[in-house]
């Protein structure tokens, strides 16, 4: 259970993090398509380097009998969850506003 709650809290931060960033695009006059694009490509390396930290510092404890099984799930699920995050989450949040296709710049 231990897992499961520091596995969700780090999978809403990176989502929340996103919208946050897509939202403030919004507001700052960009169209919602071009704030989609430019908030992922914008947060795609802090994401990238908190799942990695966090994978790369799960390592040690993978060997231990009591922690290994806790570690091996959450760095799986941390790697699975950030590649939604960066490539479902901004596809839903298109696709719920019915955005048409960004121009990338």
């Amino acid at each position: 259970m231990l897992g499961v709650f520091a596995l969700v809290g780090m999978i809403i931060r990176n989502s929340v993090v996103l919208m946050a960033q897509i939202k403030e695009n919004e507001d700052a006059g960009m169209e919602r398509g071009a704030a989609i694009v430019d908030a992922t490509m914008h947060r795609l390396r802090p994401i990238l380097l908190t799942a990695a930290a966090a994978i790369l510092g799960l390592i040690p404890i993978v060997s231990e009998v009591f922690w290994g099984p806790m570690a091996i799930a959450m760095m799986g699920g941390l790697f699975i969850a950030t590649v939604l995050t960066l490539i479902f989450l901004p596809a839903l949040y298109a696709s719920w506003y019915r955005v048409a296709k960004a121009a990338v710049a």
